[in-house]
């Protein structure tokens, strides 16, 4: 079902209008019927998948998501945290607001907003790492095709701690389940 809606969103926010890729970018969703859990509310897990689309929206609507195409890269998730004030109900309307607040030496820093008329009710942070077929892909690379970040945009120390702190070892060395 994700991967419907995540194809139906594709083709709606290639009609949307063009923003830059440091902008704030909101996208107005229902919560629908697949989404809640027996207590009637958005399911805890359904929101990284909800803010997938907020994603989405602002690679097309920027250009990322063709220069991403042509330089065959792609994108995984590689940390998440979320926090929650108040739930989403069946039919409720509201934006997931998304922006990048940073980039560090290989992984681009999203903030997500799950917002109901003027007030929040979720946020979290999420970590992605570009990847390629060909190699590593670093910050310079990354700032070479999206160009470099506005004047003043900086991590957060905690941000950067975070993130450090919640990494695993590399994917590319075998890391068994005692590992800890």
């Amino acid at each position: 079902m994700h991967f419907m809606r995540m194809l139906l969103q594709l083709l709606r926010s290639r009609r949307r209008s063009v923003q830059g890729l440091w902008d704030t970018y909101s996208l107005t969703l229902r919560v629908l019927p697949t989404e809640i859990d027996i207590f009637r509310h958005v399911n805890n897990g359904m929101y990284f998948s909800i803010m997938d689309l907020g994603r989405l929206d602002m690679m097309v609507r920027s250009g990322v998501w063709e220069a991403l195409r042509a330089k065959g890269w792609s994108g995984v998730v590689s940390a998440e945290t979320i926090s929650f004030r108040k739930s989403l109900k069946l039919g409720h309307r509201y934006d997931v607001d998304t922006r990048v607040i940073g980039v560090d030496e290989r992984t681009v820093l999203f903030e997500h907003r799950i917002v109901v008329g003027e007030e929040i009710f979720t946020r979290a942070y999420v970590a992605t790492r570009l990847t390629s077929k060909t190699g590593r892909i670093t910050r310079e690379d990354m700032i070479e095709v999206f160009g470099p970040p506005p004047e003043g945009l900086e991590l957060p120390d905690w941000v950067r701690d975070w993130h450090r702190a919640n990494a695993l070892p590399s994917a590319r060395q075998p890391v068994l389940r005692d590992w800890f």
